[in-house]
């Protein structure tokens, strides 16, 4: 019988999640899921397909002793509401690992993936108003309280991006200590980060169709200038990275800092958009008795 996960990486989305499971899934002894985001317990549609339909993505794991998944509509409240109650039901005492990144850093790249994909067309000031999920999903300590709740601040482990960008080999280590994981883990520089929202092209099924079969794209190649093809795809490519106004981004971190002022609480630590980056990057970070937990957990001593 296949067995299911014993571990997920919950988010957050835009902050390196993809990364982080191409690194787990080169340690021996690890197993991690294709696709990456399964999305089983958020997507109404996707968990329709019953628990059956989930475990196959875990037929390959052998005798691995330790299993994942990487889904960030895990932690994309409101949006998916009966991710926890649906993880809960299926799962016993998960290990949950959740990478932060500056909220509006976040945020950002988030909008240029959402423009990418077509769902977003207006300027990113404008669309951090409209679209309430760009900040939501950067509202760490909203995402995490269920979680912690749940399953006790021991079960959840913060991760963040810059500190894993500064001192990968050191956070993978630290991931796979959280995760019981008995071998000595590497980090693997050839491992590409992927989807870089910069190099995303704004998806076109009109365009798909002209370049993407083989013997098209061969054609094209031969005879079509290198420059003329680079200036043809300039037409679907995000030429800049958008930045907010100043008035924006005020707006914004006035915002996260609340939000950030809670989590900060809750790891022993003051936080807010000014320190987020240098305060995450110093020094590994863990939670204090002030997170919220299970009311049957007794707190920290």
């Amino acid at each position: 019988m296949n067995r299911l996960p014993n571990f997920m990486v919950i988010g957050a989305m835009k902050s390196a999640t993809t990364t982080l499971h191409a690194q787990l899934a080169r340690q021996p002894g690890i197993f991690m899921t294709t696709p990456k985001e399964p999305n089983f317990f958020s997507d109404d549609d996707v968990y329709a397909r019953g628990i059956g339909w989930y475990r196959e993505l875990f037929a390959g794991a052998g005798d691995a002793a330790l299993r994942g998944e990487s889904s960030t509509h895990y932690t994309k409240l409101p949006t998916y509401p009966r991710t926890l109650e649906r993880i809960s039901k299926h799962l016993i005492h998960p290990k949950l690992i959740y990478v932060m990144r500056h909220p509006v850093d976040r945020l950002v790249s988030h909008y240029v993936h959402e423009w990418s994909e077509g769902r977003i067309a207006v300027p990113i000031d404008e669309a951090a108003e409209l679209h309430p999920e760009l900040v939501d999903y950067g509202r760490y300590a909203m995402q995490l309280r269920p979680y912690l709740e749940a399953f006790g601040p021991g079960s959840v482990l913060p991760v963040f991006f810059d500190r894993l960008r500064v001192t990968p080999q050191a956070e993978l280590a630290r991931v796979c200590a959280f995760l019981g994981y008995r071998g000595e883990p590497r980090w693997h520089e050839e491992v590409a980060r992927e989807n870089a929202s910069s190099e995303r092209l704004k998806k076109s099924r009109m365009r798909d169709k002209i370049v993407k079969p083989p013997l098209l794209r061969a054609l094209r190649r031969q005879l079509v200038p290198k420059a003329v093809r680079a200036r043809v795809q300039g037409l679907w490519r995000m030429k800049e990275r958008p930045e907010l106004s100043a008035e924006r981004r005020a707006w914004l971190e006035q915002r996260f800092d609340a939000d950030l002022a809670e989590l900060g609480g809750w790891l022993g630590i003051e936080l807010s958009c000014e320190s987020f980056v240098a305060v995450t990057t110093e020094r590994p970070l863990a939670w204090s008795a002030a997170a919220p937990r299970p009311a049957t957990e007794r707190p920290i001593a």
